[in-house]
């Protein structure tokens, strides 16, 4: 499998906008670096003091894991016109965050495919914990190679994902192929102006998306090239800042705690991680980095 899935549920085992965790990187596991440093978060001691290496993200982060969290979600919900009607496929859907926000908001069914076995598990064990199973279901699968009819879905969401995919043109393709007539599909995603960032280079830059994002003409061209027609392309930068912005704080914090012996977030390098936010922040005010949102229909 193909799919790089960063960005995934946007909550608790994948990030886009900063990376802070040591990795595994080089491993062919077929999960991003960060992923496979994820664990459950809450694992700490009773008394809130202590916590376990996987909830360093989880910490900084919370429970939406791309910028704009929900309310950005329900925007991008809202131009896909969904309904009860709707069946919508969630590429990169981890733990299933936004499914379940779909399935219980629109009350559309949502297919989510993700490429963590463990991310399926969960979000299909959460599924029918939420009395969602009607509704929100998952499979293993990759962007790339999607494993659907052509002509079957209503919408596709794709949130804070696509720019980690080897091959967008292909995912595009896919995208493409199994939407209805008249269908359509919603990216939001990291965007790059072009120019050189070599303070946003290296593994830091893939494990926060950042390492192949493109501007989003290019997200756009790859769409209209499989014949989407764009419907609507916004740009929603305001919201990556916000997010860079309150890592930051929590940084600070961290820093704070952890010399006072109150908390412990083991694989978190500090240092390396405000310097990285506050290069991002510096790209985001400079407009050289950002965030979007595309939607694009496919021809009746």
């Amino acid at each position: 499998m193909s799919q790089v899935p960063a960005g995934g549920d946007r909550d608790a085992e994948s990030i886009c906008p900063v990376g802070v965790v040591h990795s595994t990187a080089g491993q062919d596991t077929g999960v991003s670096p960060l992923r496979q440093t994820m664990k459950p978060f809450g694992s700490g001691r009773d008394d809130g003091a202590l916590y376990h290496p996987g909830d360093a993200v989880k910490y900084l982060l919370g429970d939406s894991f791309h910028p704009g969290g929900l309310r950005l979600t329900e925007e991008l919900a809202s131009l896909l016109s969904l309904s009860p009607a709707t069946t919508v496929l969630d590429v990169a859907s981890g733990k299933g965050t936004t499914a379940f926000f779909l399935a219980e908001k629109f009350r559309c069914r949502v297919i989510g495919i993700d490429l963590s076995e463990q991310n399926i598990l969960d979000a299909t064990t959460e599924a029918a914990a939420r009395g969602l199973s009607d509704l929100a279901t998952f499979r293993l699968a990759d962007a790339e190679a999607l494993p659907f009819d052509a002509g079957v879905f209503d919408a596709i969401v794709c949130e804070c994902a696509f720019c980690t995919f080897p091959s967008k043109q292909t995912a595009a393709a896919e995208f493409e192929r199994v939407l209805k007539p008249g269908g359509r599909v919603g990216i939001s995603d990291i965007t790059k102006d072009g120019t050189s960032l070599p303070e946003l280079d290296g593994l830091l830059a893939w494990i926060a998306c950042i390492g192949d994002a493109q501007p989003l003409e290019k997200y756009a061209a790859w769409l209209a090239a499989t014949g989407l027609r764009i419907t609507h392309s916004e740009h929603k930068s305001h919201y990556l800042q916000e997010m860079v912005q309150d890592i930051r704080g929590k940084l600070l914090m961290a820093e704070i705690m952890i010399g006072l012996k109150k908390l412990r977030l083991p694989g978190l390098d500090i240092q390396q991680a405000m310097s990285f936010a506050t290069a991002a922040n510096d790209a985001i005010r400079d407009k050289k980095l950002g965030y979007a949102l595309l939607i694009a229909q496919k021809p009746e």
